[in-house]
């Protein structure tokens, strides 16, 4: 589903990965985040596709609001998992979106 964003500016963090062989824990972790960011101030929405690479995009009002999402403890505790078992390799963006249009 395409997320329903404000009028821009707002912001988008980029998530690029590639999964290692490791999939223990890894989908309930990937639920619980998506609904604890959620619940987040800030959050706008978010779009994720994978196949041999992942991307997902989630969309804030502002950088306060990415900055407090990254030091969230159970989103700190996830990275980390990622970090040591489920990602061979990943990539973050953050960007600010200057002008959206859709279709």
């Amino acid at each position: 589903m395409i997320a329903s964003t404000p009028p821009t500016p707002y912001y988008a963090v980029i998530f690029t990965s590639i999964r290692t062989e490791v999939g223990e824990g890894y989908e309930a972790t990937a639920g619980r985040m998506a609904d604890l960011a959620k619940e987040q101030p800030g959050y706008l929405g978010v779009e994720s596709a994978r196949n041999e690479m992942g991307i997902t995009v989630s969309y804030w009002k502002d950088l306060e609001s990415i900055k407090k999402w990254k030091q969230n403890t159970e989103h700190l505790i996830a990275q980390a998992s990622g970090r040591n078992k489920w990602y061979q390799q990943y990539m973050t963006r953050v960007c600010l979106v200057e002008r959206d249009y859709e279709f």
